[in-house]
C-alpha cells in the first residue's frame, strides 16, 4: 500500500513540475511551426516545399571539364560590373570589396577560357586597377560583351 501512494504522490510531483514547461510548448508562438511539422499535413507540406526548393535552384550551365561556359562567365561579369559600379554609397565597403572580388575572379576564368594572358593576382592597389582595365580591353577585343547599354 505505501508503494502505491508513493507511486501516486511522484506522479503527481511530475506532473506539477512539468506544467509550466508543457503550457510554454503549447501556447509560444515560437514553437507552433515544430508542433505543426509533428502532424501529417505539416510532414507533407515540409516534403513538398523542399520539392519546390531542389526545382527552383539556379545551376549555372557548366562545360563538361567542369568550368562554366564563356556565356556563363560574360553575363557574371556583366552582372558584377553592374554591382560594382552601383557605388558603394548603396552598400558596405565590404559588400563592394567582396563583388570587386568576385568580379576579378570572373575576368581570371574569362582570360583561361579565351588564353588571354593576365596578372590580376599579385597585384594591388591601383596597379591592379590598371591590369583590370587592360584585361577589360583584352577581353573586349576578342569579342566579349562586358557592359550593358542603360
Amino acid at each position: 500500500m505505501a508503494i502505491a501512494h508513493i507511486a501516486v504522490l511522484s506522479a503527481a510531483l511530475s506532473a506539477l513540475l512539468m506544467l509550466p514547461c508543457a503550457a510554454v510548448a503549447v501556447l509560444d508562438p515560437q514553437t507552433r511551426g515544430v508542433r505543426r511539422l509533428l502532424t501529417r499535413d505539416g510532414r507533407r507540406e515540409l516534403r513538398s516545399l523542399r520539392r519546390l526548393d531542389r526545382a527552383l535552384q539556379v545551376r549555372d550551365p557548366v562545360t563538361p571539364t567542369g568550368s562554366p561556359s564563356i556565356e556563363q562567365i560574360a553575363y557574371d561579369l556583366r552582372r558584377l560590373d553592374k554591382q560594382r559600379r552601383s557605388g558603394p554609397t548603396r552598400y558596405s565597403e565590404v559588400w563592394s570589396a567582396a563583388v570587386l572580388s568576385a568580379y576579378d575572379a570572373r575576368l581570371q576564368l574569362a582570360c583561361r577560357c579565351l588564353g588571354l594572358p593576365e596578372h590580376l593576382q599579385p597585384l594591388t592597389g591601383v596597379d591592379r586597377e590598371i591590369e583590370r582595365l587592360r584585361v577589360e580591353a583584352e577581353l573586349q577585343a576578342a569579342g566579349m560583351l562586358l557592359r550593358t547599354r542603360s
